[in-house]
């Protein structure tokens, strides 16, 4: 939660400063800014997914069958935001589609979503997704409750093997850590790639 409100916060702060002409438009406007922190998150990403040698391992021991909740969570948001899209008619569906491939991956995905569709598409990728990982968070027992030990994992969407794990292994059970990180990492994988492909469309 308290990572959120930071990553919110510096997007105010941004806003605030761009809305204020703090920093000359010279020096942003046309200079491929986005474009480079974009080379530089994937960079990082690449490194912290190539350096954890420990998820091999832990996907192995993973149930067969359980190995399949990534891709329900994908096919799964993928069908509601298809669904709502139609509420939100001026964006059109691809570009409903492409915040929704965020999956909870609001840092990542809104600086994609900004290079290919501009700014304000990428805000509301951004407030979006870490609505998302919000609502995980605080609503995880709840979902319990109603849903099952498996929908807070799927709640949590590539944020499972990081910021949303302690509460999903406190509500659904600690046998439910190695699952929640593999569907994590599986869901986080698919973000750039769905990302851009819907952007592309």
């Amino acid at each position: 939660m308290k990572g959120s409100l930071i990553i919110v916060g510096f997007f105010v702060l941004g806003t605030l400063v761009g809305a204020g002409s703090l920093i000359p438009a010279r020096l942003v406007a046309g200079s491929g800014i986005s474009f480079y922190a974009l080379c530089a998150l994937m960079f990082c990403v690449g490194i912290s997914v190539g350096s954890d040698t420990s998820v091999l391992k832990r996907i192995r021991s993973v149930n067969p069958r359980l190995m399949l909740l990534p891709f329900v969570t994908i096919i799964g948001t993928l069908a509601g935001v298809s669904a709502a899209s139609s509420l939100y008619p001026h964006h059109g569906l691809f570009s409903c589609l492409a915040v929704g491939s965020g999956f909870g991956y609001y840092s990542l995905s809104s600086i994609f979503i900004t290079e290919y569709k501009g700014a304000e598409l990428g805000t509301v990728a951004l407030l979006a997704n870490v609505c998302r990982e919000i609502i995980t968070l605080l609503f995880a027992p709840l979902l319990v409750r109603y849903f099952g030990r498996l929908a807070p994992i799927s709640a949590g969407g590539a944020t499972t093997m990081d910021t949303t794990l302690p509460i999903i292994m406190r509500v659904s059970g600690r046998r439910y850590l190695v699952l929640s990180v593999f569907h994590g990492f599986m869901v986080d994988f698919s973000v750039p790639f769905l990302v851009t492909f819907f952007c592309m469309l």
